[in-house]
């Protein structure tokens, strides 16, 4: 169980919420914008942070329209404690877990970016199975079993051998200086999260945004995970031109127009 959050000491500070115990205790960051419901809650990607591009326009969004957003870092990753590389998808969404527990009250809106898009259909599987259903799930680049399907299946046997005998591999980034280190622990907890084999009906209406120049999720991805999901209250939007971040001022207004329009939803979707 999460530990109660800590105030900040200052307006500018992130409040502080304690999760986990013993060695695997972290103190995420979290920044709760004040306003109307249901609450929109951003979900990184991997190695992203609650001051990205696309979670900067939201909460301006946020502030001009009166709204209740609530961003934060998973353990690892930004202004939260503890290590990147011994996190993996359980932790990471055991995060979200105690972030949305501790402030996004009930009936969210997820918006999750690539590995956050993810984390977001796991959070709404465990809401709809506790019975209260998020509001709408909106999908950036979602990169479902990405651990999986868009690393292990990708890496050679040279690579695979060093996950395997290291226990880590660092991986060369284009979207930073610093290599990534990819860990056996990562790839193997994420076996226990895949959704791409059946089914899945996260209990919401769920909009995804997906650019077709995208070289880290491509998007027969996201044409897969449609292929999953329930026809009813499942839309899919193609930006030939978009590449993964899909933070151009274009992609910008789409994304907060459909996080606007998931926010003004009268009630949660329903099939019956």
């Amino acid at each position: 169980m999460p530990a109660i959050p800590n105030a900040p000491d200052r307006p500018d500070e992130p409040i502080r919420l304690a999760v986990g115990t013993g060695p695997a205790r972290r103190d995420l960051a979290v920044r709760v914008r004040e306003g109307a419901g249901p609450a929109v809650v951003w979900l990184g990607g991997f190695r992203s942070d609650m001051g990205a591009t696309k979670a900067l326009a939201l909460d301006a969004w946020a502030r001009a329209s009166g709204r209740r957003l609530v961003r934060f870092d998973y353990g690892g990753h930004g202004e939260s404690g503890g290590r990147f590389e011994d996190g993996t998808i359980s932790t990471w969404l055991e995060d979200a877990c105690a972030v949305v527990a501790n402030f996004a009250g009930p009936s969210p809106v997820l918006v999750g970016s690539s590995m956050g898009g993810w984390i977001a259909a796991l959070l709404a599987r465990e809401l709809r199975d506790a019975g209260q259903p998020a509001h709408a799930l909106v999908l950036i680049a979602p990169a479902f079993d990405f651990t999986e399907k868009l690393m292990w299946d990708r890496f050679g046997p040279e690579i695979r051998a060093t996950i395997e005998r290291d226990g880590v591999w660092l991986r060369p980034t284009d979207y930073g200086p610093d290599p990534v280190p990819v860990t056996r622990a990562l790839i193997e907890d994420g076996r226990r999260h895949g959704l791409l084999d059946g089914p899945f009906d996260p209990g919401c209406p769920v909009e995804i945004l997906q650019g077709m120049d995208d070289p880290d999720v491509p998007y027969g991805h996201a044409l897969r995970i449609v292929g999953i999901l329930p026809q009813a209250g499942t839309v899919l939007t193609l930006i030939a031109d978009g590449d993964h971040r899909l933070s151009r001022p274009a992609d910008i207004a789409r994304l907060v127009a459909a996080v606007d329009a998931s926010v003004r939803a009268d009630r949660p979707f329903s099939a019956d």
